[in-house]
């Protein structure tokens, strides 16, 4: 086809869309859902497998879903429990994550969890139907909404385990692991590599083991023996998580994550860091001494809240440092967290 037939057709789909939108009454992001009504469009030609549609078709729906339903509490804190569905509620392992659910939602923490029973459960009876989130997958066996959220808005059910994992990490403030099968340590090393290279926001992740038990801490020793040892990870690596046997030091941890730290983002090439209150001076050259190795270019300063945050209303109220990071040791920008969070 001719470039200037191509040129005024494409002109013409545009305003199409562009009235479309117009027509359904207009709303949030109408750059960004006319792209994604173009895209739609080049499925006609581009994907002609019915499968392969449908799972487009599907993901679509399910995260336009989640996000409504999470919106209306976005500016909450929230934990996601992970855990295995086969806990008996006579276990002590059970027992510890409603307690669990109890302090995190007595510390302001929304629990998400996969609606299921077992860990799931128990963190929801912790917690109470009103600050719990379910995020359930439909499975032909094993897998049905648990009878504290089963009724709730706050339930969601997913067809794809990967709009489910997004769903959960996207929403999260912190990971908490009980002991559990394959699905637990699946979304435990989802959640480590996520934040491993920077796909996550940093957060902390805490696995609770029972008092006399040793799952996780068999778990530590043969990433420590095997990963470790034979150079897979590194030793920051191990930072990235926390083992303990008691759910009120797992609270205090995550509380602790956020007694300074607040957010975090890149603006262009610039890493800025929101705390909760101004840091002094000396903190300042602290920070530049202890973390030179993952300033990629100049040093960690105090900036003014950059435009980009402003147009986006991202917390221009805060105080926050800023610098550029080197984007690979995120790691080492984890330990800067929690030695901000020291001063």
């Amino acid at each position: 086809m001719d470039n200037s037939i191509q040129f005024e057709k494409n002109k013409e789909i545009h305003q199409k869309i562009n009235d479309l939108i117009q027509s359904a009454g207009g709303g949030h992001n109408p750059d960004i859902v006319a792209d994604i009504i173009i895209n739609a469009l080049k499925m006609l030609n581009d994907v002609e497998n019915r499968g392969d549609a449908r799972v487009i078709q599907t993901a679509l729906r399910e995260f336009r879903y989640s996000f409504k339903t999470f919106a209306p509490y976005e500016d909450r804190k929230k934990v996601v429990v992970f855990g295995s569905a086969r806990t008996q509620p006579s276990r002590r392992i059970y027992q510890l994550a409603v307690e669990f659910g109890r302090l995190a939602a007595k510390a302001g923490f929304m629990v998400i969890t996969g609606a299921g029973s077992g860990i799931m459960q128990a963190a929801h009876e912790g917690a109470g139907p009103e600050m719990s989130f379910g995020v359930n997958i439909r499975l032909p066996w094993e897998q049905s909404p648990n009878p504290v959220i089963q009724n709730d808005k706050k339930l969601m059910t997913f067809k794809y385990f990967f709009t489910r994992k997004v769903t959960f990490i996207r929403h999260s403030d912190a990971v908490v692991l009980f002991p559990g099968g394959f699905g637990t340590m699946d979304e435990g090393f989802e959640a480590l590599t996520l934040i491993q290279t920077g796909k996550s926001r940093l957060k902390p992740l805490i696995l609770i083991d029972e008092p006399g038990n040793d799952f996780w801490l068999c778990w530590h020793e043969y990433i420590r023996q095997r990963l470790l040892k034979e150079g897979y990870v590194s030793e920051e690596d191990l930072s990235l998580y926390k083992i303990t046997d008691s759910p009120e030091q797992a609270v205090k941890w995550i509380s602790a994550f956020y007694k300074n730290y607040h957010s975090s983002r890149f603006v262009g090439e610039l890493f800025v860091i929101r705390l909760q209150k101004p840091p002094t001076a000396e903190q300042i050259k602290i920070l530049n001494e202890e973390f030179r190795d993952i300033i990629a270019e100049g040093q960690i300063e105090k900036i003014d809240t950059t435009p980009e945050e402003l147009e986006d209303n991202d917390f221009p109220n805060l105080p926050r440092i800023g610098f550029i990071f080197d984007r690979k040791n995120y790691s080492r920008l984890r330990q800067m967290i929690d030695r901000l969070n020291s001063f």
